[in-house]
């Protein structure tokens, strides 16, 4: 059995909170969050930008810190900035949002910021260049790296389009988040993947699902998704073209559903650990 990889917790999968509404933040106390991950074999962690909030409501930064060394953990994740390549009010507001993520990512020593979009906003790629330039140095000078999640839902949405952009940019702390849900919905070949230059691979995520449904994409991302393992997507072969790219990095396990919120935390945690390490066996 190969043990040697490591498998970081993304936020969605096992903090039971309702994406796209006003309880995004998850009803599991922080630390009982990270020693449940930590239990079950995570040595990464992932927190929302809502969670965040919410955390740092009754914890500093300093107190979250200790609470991540104390379990092991080893690579934090923060999401989500949206509206960083707009203009006028709403990338006013965008930039307050970057400022507290990029605090965060400081302070809790965060391998990567996840960036992107959801509403197919239009946007010129000399802007979005120009756009993804500027956020990558103002990551850089916290000590972080930004990786753009390619997505149906973003303003660019094929692999050539987000290449030219991270490459169009230069900046050696930012690339591209690779997530198995999104690369199926989007019709990407794996092997396209396995091309990709391994300095523009930021992160990566796993999970399963089924390759057509009878509700929307949309619905079908943020409640449908199942567990490795438990669907129809070929993911080993997925992990064997990212690993051909030479990434050595942390492995997330990035599972929206509806029927795992309802489960306690510790099963949670622990099914979601088993089944992505086996997909490595």
């Amino acid at each position: 059995m190969k043990r040697n990889v490591d498998l970081l917790a993304s936020y969605w999968t096992i903090s039971a909170g309702q994406p796209h509404t006003d309880r995004e933040y998850s009803p599991f106390d922080f630390r009982e969050r990270v020693e449940a991950a930590a239990k079950a074999g995570f040595k990464g962690f992932g927190i929302w930008h809502s969670d965040l909030d919410h955390v740092l409501e009754r914890r500093t930064l300093p107190e979250m810190k200790h609470i991540l060394d104390d379990n092991g953990i080893q690579h934090i994740e923060l999401e989500f900035l949206t509206d960083w390549f707009l203009d006028g009010e709403r990338k006013k507001k965008s930039d307050l949002q970057k400022q507290k993520l990029l605090k965060a990512a400081e302070g809790l020593g965060a391998r990567h910021v996840k960036v992107g979009d959801f509403f197919q906003e239009s946007c010129p790629m000399p802007r979005l260049i120009e756009a993804f330039e500027a956020l990558c140095a103002d990551a850089a000078d916290h000590g972080t790296r930004v990786g753009f999640e390619l997505m149906p839902f973003a303003m660019i949405r094929t692999l050539e389009e987000t290449l030219a952009m991270v490459e169009g940019a230069g900046a050696k702390n930012g690339g591209v988040c690779f997530d198995l849900w999104h690369m199926v919905k989007l019709g990407i070949p794996y092997e396209a993947v396995a091309r990709v230059p391994l300095e523009y691979i930021a992160s990566v995520e796993l999970d399963d699902g089924t390759f057509s449904a009878p509700w929307s994409l949309h619905e079908d991302t943020i409640n449908h998704r199942r567990l490795c393992g438990e669907g129809e997507f070929d993911i080993k072969s997925f992990i064997t073209s990212v690993q051909r790219a030479g990434y050595t990095g942390p492995w997330g396990i990035e599972v929206l559903s509806e029927e795992l919120r309802k489960l306690p935390l510790e099963e949670l945690t622990t099914r979601a650990f088993q089944t992505t390490i086996a997909q490595f066996c």
